[in-house]
């Protein structure tokens, strides 16, 4: 039977459900559109976008010493971050098979589509790219170790945890022992039949 917990996460839901709507009406008013996985700008909106486009010697020129200073950190993570992207690669392609788990697709959750925006300069849409890879990254990990976790152990954590990701919602309570031994295996069997969206068919 569902509890009030339940409820309030599947509003949750309801409301990413909600932000995503609000975000195709922000492509509207921004005049552009998706054609066959290509971002499309209307020209007037193109031309607008190459007049506000600022110079890299200016960029460089207004930008903060230790802005600069940090840049070699930041992009030195690249190294951890492709070993990451590349060893859970493997492990699904290995562990998934052998559990009958649906594979992760990488390229929805690795999103790079900055660099066609004319208003950045080249270092801006270098910037933009990395951080569209290693967020991508890092979400395409999340869901590789949330179906894990949906797999061997979908319990619900007796403290509260920030920002749990979507499958936990329908983990069992915390000291349900019967719910955990009535839904593992239920919730097992809706891991081979995961659409792209991370959800069940």
């Amino acid at each position: 039977m569902p509890s009030h917990l339940d409820d309030l996460l599947n509003g949750i839901a309801r409301l990413e459900r909600d932000v995503e709507t609000e975000l195709d009406r922000a492509r509207s008013q921004w005049r552009y559109r998706l054609d066959a996985g290509r971002v499309r700008f209307e020209r007037e909106v193109r031309l607008a976008h190459r007049r506000l486009k600022q110079s890299v010697l200016r960029f460089l020129r207004e930008s903060s010493i230790p802005n600069l200073l940090s840049a070699p950190v930041i992009y030195g993570m690249i190294v951890p971050i492709v070993i990451l992207d590349v060893s859970f690669g493997v492990y699904q392609a290995i562990c998934f098979r052998v559990y009958g788990i649906a594979r992760v697709r990488r390229s929805d959750y690795i999103i790079m589509d900055r660099h066609h925006l004319a208003y950045l300069n080249a270092i801006e849409k270098l910037n933009c790219e990395y951080c569209g890879y290693a967020n991508g990254v890092f979400a395409y990990v999340r869901e590789i170790a949330a179906r894990t976790e949906q797999y061997w152990c979908p319990i619900r954590h007796a403290r509260r945890i920030p920002a749990p990701h979507s499958r936990y919602r329908n983990f069992v309570d915390f000291c349900d022992a019967e719910g955990y031994h009535r839904e593992l295996i239920p919730l097992r069997k809706q891991l081979p039949h995961e659409r792209n969206d991370g959800r069940s068919v």
